[in-house]
């Protein structure tokens, strides 16, 4: 499959009404554009804006907006920084994730648990218990916090092309 296809099998009405409901169940505020979930499935539903978000994601020309960046208090003191994207940017996002995770979740390893489909930290809890009650004497507990700050982007993308393309992609 050529990247073409990949973008075609991202924006089918399908994936992307998936991605709608996807976002909508998860309730989410509106980004900088003050458009609730609601308001954005109006403006989709507008003579053709849905095809136009299509083609302009077909064409290389969307455009995502700026998040919309919220401070949340920490229950241990001070704050955290929370970026809030649009819920349109939230449903491209959702419609890319989901072709997406088909490809590369199969090749991520069974003992990662981080933002996965069907997996939590409480199922990282339980297999670290059975790890120890199997006499393992260490679990590592990894944070990527900053990982995407320092990675070198050109080499990331050239080993997911590679995957993809095993996959025929």
């Amino acid at each position: 499959m050529t990247s073409t296809q990949l973008m075609e099998q991202i924006c089918s009405s399908t994936n992307l009404n998936q991605a709608l409901r996807r976002v909508k169940k998860n309730k989410g505020c509106a980004g900088v554009d003050k458009l609730d979930i609601a308001a954005t499935i109006s403006v989709l539903r507008q003579s053709s804006n849905g095809q136009a978000l299509r083609q302009s994601l077909l064409d290389g020309s969307y455009q995502p907006q700026p998040v919309l960046g919220v401070e949340i208090p920490k229950p241990s003191g001070g704050v955290r920084q929370l970026g809030i994207p649009t819920v349109l940017d939230r449903i491209v996002q959702q419609a890319i994730t989901s072709v997406l995770t088909d490809i590369y979740e199969p090749k991520f390893s069974n003992s990662s648990y981080g933002f996965r489909p069907n997996r939590s930290a409480h199922h990282a809890l339980a297999a670290a218990s059975h790890y120890i009650r199997e006499g393992r004497g260490y679990v590592v507990d990894v944070d990527l916090a900053k990982y995407f700050d320092t990675v070198n982007h050109d080499r990331l993308m050239h080993r997911l092309s590679k995957i993809s393309q095993i996959n025929g992609y």
